[in-house]
């Protein structure tokens, strides 16, 4: 059965002297998303943007602006869409995969967008080599890529039996952790161990996002379908956690791993009856 998702690109993917076609598609659903828009309070109104000059508080048409850089304080140069269009990279249908690195050693901190990547016509081959030997040697493609007028590192790994394509942050767009200045605290070794046994209890093999659901997203439809059938919206909010430092870190480590606990203690509970009464059964057949 075809796809009913739509492309929004095509491009080649060259693999030394292997060129791949492939389809690009957006990973994510923005449609999922709930936005408001702005309404005037007393009719409902919609609101329209509109800019206002700084100087003389008139408002500006679009054909009037131009783009300009701050170079100190309240003082810009200006530049017109041709001269900004002759400085920007030529949108290039093609990806130059330059490197190959292992997946692991990209800090996800890079990531800044995700596609997804189909053959194209006569692609149906190569791409299943690249997929193939991707997942083989456990390594991912970097290269690059130029979008809209800007030059993009991307990322292609595998994902199930297709590849995925990731644009990344150039490394000055990334800001350092240590310009936070966080220090490290020395840790006993008990409270160490404490820790690594609630890690145990909360770990699983692999994560899985279908065992998160958005919350906020639930309440707010929610809302909104209560509100069209003309219904009245709860106010209440639940309780905002307590904020402080913890006083005792031992004790608050033995606390999480009792409730932890007490949780898959009642969760066997409620299948020991029915092991029970086979256990019962048997005995009773003896």
């Amino acid at each position: 059965m075809p796809s009913t998702v739509r492309a929004i690109a095509s491009l080649t993917i060259s693999f030394g002297l292997v060129a791949i076609p492939v389809k690009l598609y957006s990973a994510t659903v923005s449609s999922e998303r709930i936005s408001f828009n702005l309404l005037r309070r007393k009719d409902g109104s919609r609101l329209k943007q509109q800019y206002i000059a700084a100087n003389d508080g008139k408002v500006v048409e679009r054909s009037e602006m131009t783009k300009g850089y701050e170079f100190a304080k309240d003082q810009y140069v200006m530049f017109s869409p041709e001269e900004i269009k002759s400085l920007e990279d030529t949108t290039t249908h093609s990806v130059d995969i330059g490197q190959f690195v292992p997946l692991e050693s990209v800090d996800p901190v890079y990531f800044d967008g995700t596609y997804y990547l189909s053959p194209d016509k006569g692609g149906a081959k190569p791409y299943s080599l690249l997929a193939t030997a991707l997942r083989t040697s456990k390594q991912c493609a970097v290269g690059r890529w130029v979008s809209r007028g800007k030059e993009h590192i991307i990322v292609i790994r595998t994902i199930d039996d297709g590849l995925a394509m990731h644009q990344l942050h150039f490394a000055a767009e990334v800001r350092s952790i240590k310009e936070l200045g966080v220090e490290s605290s020395p840790v006993s070794a008990a409270e160490l161990k404490l820790a690594e046994q609630l890690i145990r209890q909360l770990a699983a093999p692999k994560f899985d996002p279908r065992e998160y659901t958005d919350e906020f997203h639930v309440r707010v439809e929610a809302a909104i379908q209560r509100k069209v059938q003309g219904q009245e919206v709860s106010l209440a909010t639940a309780p905002a956690p307590e904020k402080g430092n913890v006083i005792d870190l031992m004790a608050a480590l033995k606390a999480s791993l009792d409730a932890r606990g007490s949780k898959a203690g009642e969760a066997v509970e409620r299948r020991v009856p029915k092991r029970a009464a086979i256990g019962a059964r048997k005995r009773a057949g003896r």
